[in-house]
């Protein structure tokens, strides 16, 4: 597996060795024994699955104290742009947010830990799956406002397709600062 460092404190990339015939693909996606040796996140407790069609633009959700979620995320067919941002007011990275592009052909992964909202752009129809270290607890959920005015996240869409409750979520600045 090789694991790489996002400029965001505390994310990980990662990229499964892929191997392919003519038969089709295999990877191994997660394998908590070997993950824990080499000291990557080996203990989930929840798995989400989503169906996105393009355009459609989740986020920016988190969920707070006790519940507060790492996630280990992944396109199974199709095409996101991922974003994490980092809500850790002691971190030296907080306030700053970074995309990804995942996709069902690379089978690249992103770890996003506790202490970041977390989002994505379906820029194609797309299967999006998720490993959670803690259940979700509706009490506990936060959220940020896609077009938020303090992080200036550049989403390369003018009008996505949101849910009602996301389009009326709070700001950051309302949160942490």
């Amino acid at each position: 597996m090789k694991v790489t460092e996002a400029s965001l404190k505390d994310v990980l990339i990662l990229e499964p060795p892929v191997f392919e015939d003519a038969r089709g693909v295999f990877f191994e996606s997660f394998n908590s024994i070997t993950w824990a040796k080499q000291g990557l996140p080996s203990e989930f407790v929840q798995d989400n699955q989503s169906f996105s069609v393009k355009g459609v633009l989740r986020g920016l959700h988190f969920q707070q104290g006790e519940f507060a979620q790492g996630k280990l995320v992944r396109v199974i067919t199709g095409r996101v742009l991922d974003v994490a941002v980092d809500i850790r007011p002691d971190s030296p990275t907080f306030g700053k947010w970074e995309f990804f592009e995942l996709d069902g052909k690379s089978n690249k992964m992103v770890y996003i830990p506790v202490g970041f909202a977390h989002g994505f752009l379906a820029l194609e129809d797309s299967i999006f799956s998720y490993k959670c270290t803690a259940g979700y607890n509706k009490a506990s959920e936060g959220g940020i406002i896609w077009n938020d005015p303090v992080l200036k996240i550049e989403w390369p869409v003018e009008n996505p397709n949101i849910s009602d409750k996301d389009l009326i979520l709070p700001t950051f600045e309302s949160y942490f600062i």
